[in-house]
């Protein structure tokens, strides 16, 4: 079973790319647009009876096993049944259980580990020094004070010299909460209450510090003047605009919220709340409809060691706990490599 990733500018040329590298007995597996609607994304598979092999076409024969096939319906019901618990989307869902049967994959744990790796991008907030202020935006009751609070805490705790500006001066306790936890980092908290005075603060912590954070208001994305004000500010200060979104929310509501985000230059999520959480399947919805890539994810309280990187392993982990109680699908994640890189 060969499964291969094409990008392209366009959908006809990605479609060319599978066509001329698996032929046209080539199944589409998952496709996506990348953030900022400048490429496409393919994944595409061939089925062994398709390849050329040392046993010709006999190969196809040694594929169509029995008992090979009840194992990878066993996968693929499992993998479904996690997906119908988090409330996923049936468009994400078929995506998932299509590239794990595809792939041949007999653990479930390996299979959804595959499948996410392939569907979904990640892209880890880095603990060194930033070029570019990070901007945590998201709807009212989001999370985003706390989030910026722990990546002030984890910089700090990690020798960076951390800068934090808050544009959240009208909302009651918008500001104290925040500074509250910038107090005891010994971080001056400062404020901007327009894009001209944002600028001037991150155009002087930028040659000062090693990271500079922003917390924003709460943001009513089906707001349109609301919507504009924060593209501003973003623009303005050229930040790296990152939506905090809490687990549990229903799946359709993240998915319209994370396309209006997208537009106006988002192209991360950091999940939020997610110990409190136990249907994920709106943050798969909001990565899938915005094309943005998994950011960390929040998953405590805490403001100390509040954040850790979300990755094809970790996702699958919250996503479906019980294949990891299994000692023999610990003992292969642990032993070997996951499978299905993108190329």
């Amino acid at each position: 079973m060969r499964l291969k990733t094409f990008t392209a500018n366009t959908m006809t040329e990605a479609m060319q790319m599978v066509r001329k590298a698996l032929g046209e007995e080539a199944i589409i597996v998952a496709t996506k647009e990348e953030p900022g609607g400048k490429t496409v994304r393919v994944t595409a598979a061939v089925e062994p009876a398709f390849e050329i092999g040392p046993r010709g076409l006999r190969e196809k024969e040694d594929w169509l096993q029995y008992d090979r096939e009840d194992e990878i319906g066993a996968v693929a019901e499992k993998l479904t049944e996690a997906m119908l618990r988090h409330a996923v989307p049936d468009e994400i869902t078929d995506q998932v259980v299509s590239c794990a049967t595809v792939m041949g994959l007999e653990e479930p744990g390996i299979a959804l580990i595959a499948s996410i790796e392939h569907l979904f991008s990640f892209k880890p907030l880095p603990i060194a020094a930033l070029k570019k202020p990070v901007m945590l935006v998201g709807p009212p009751g989001s999370g985003k004070t706390l989030a910026v609070a722990k990546m002030a805490a984890r910089g700090t705790m990690n020798g960076l010299k951390i800068g934090v500006i808050s544009t959240d001066t009208v909302r009651a306790g918008g500001v104290e909460q925040l500074e509250a936890f910038t107090r005891l980092l010994e971080i001056p908290l400062l404020k901007a209450r327009n894009p001209a005075e944002l600028k001037a603060l991150t155009d002087k912590l930028t040659e000062e510090k090693d990271q500079v954070v922003v917390d924003t208001s709460g943001l009513n994305p089906f707001n349109l003047e609301d919507v504009k004000v924060l593209a501003k500010l973003i623009v303005t200060v050229q930040a790296r605009p990152i939506l905090a979104l809490p687990g549990g929310i229903d799946a359709d509501e993240s998915g319209e919220m994370a396309r209006v985000f997208a537009t106006i230059g988002v192209t991360e999520v950091l999940p939020t709340r997610i110990d409190i959480a136990r249907r994920l399947g709106g943050i798969l919805a909001a990565a899938h409809h915005g094309s943005l890539s998994l950011s960390d994810y929040s998953h405590t309280p805490m403001v100390s060691q509040g954040l850790a990187p979300l990755s094809p392993k970790t996702l699958s982990r919250l996503l479906m706990p019980s294949a990891y109680r299994d000692t023999r699908t610990r003992r292969i994640i642990k032993t070997t490599q996951t499978p299905g890189k993108r190329t």
